[in-house]
């Protein structure tokens, strides 16, 4: 086990995202998404994100434990997780920014987190591992 403070701090950074993503989808399901402001096609457009975001959290979980653990799989399984919150942060960039998600108004705040969580974990993950 490792005694590498560093890899510990990323490791439950890891496992609160991993956390994070479950919370939000658990949340999404669970409501109506009936403003009047959603764009065309919201709905069908974020469902298509709970398999790829589930299949990241499970790997952020994996790869927190190999991390720990100072099994060699860890780190790929790591980065390959920051490769997959850089991909899925900035299509969710890209979504709210075209669509107008980003405002205070439309759960701008929320999106934010959501966005800047992503690719500030992904750029932590890189820069401690690569």
């Amino acid at each position: 086990m490792t005694d590498d403070g560093t890899v510990w701090a990323l490791a439950g950074a890891m496992l609160v995202a991993a956390l994070a993503i479950a919370a939000i989808w658990v949340t999404w399901l669970r409501a109506e998404h009936d403003e009047p402001w959603l764009p065309a096609g919201y709905v069908e457009h974020e469902r298509a994100f709970v398999v790829p975001d589930s299949v990241l959290a499970v790997l952020l979980v994996a790869a927190a434990v190999l991390l720990v653990i100072e099994a060699p799989l860890g780190r790929a399984l790591a980065l390959l997780s920051a490769g997959m919150l850089t991909f899925l942060g900035l299509l969710d960039a890209a979504y709210c920014a075209r669509t107008g998600l980003f405002r205070r108004d439309r759960g701008g705040v929320g999106n934010l987190a959501v966005v800047a969580g992503a690719l500030v974990l992904a750029g932590l993950i890189v820069a401690r591992l690569a």
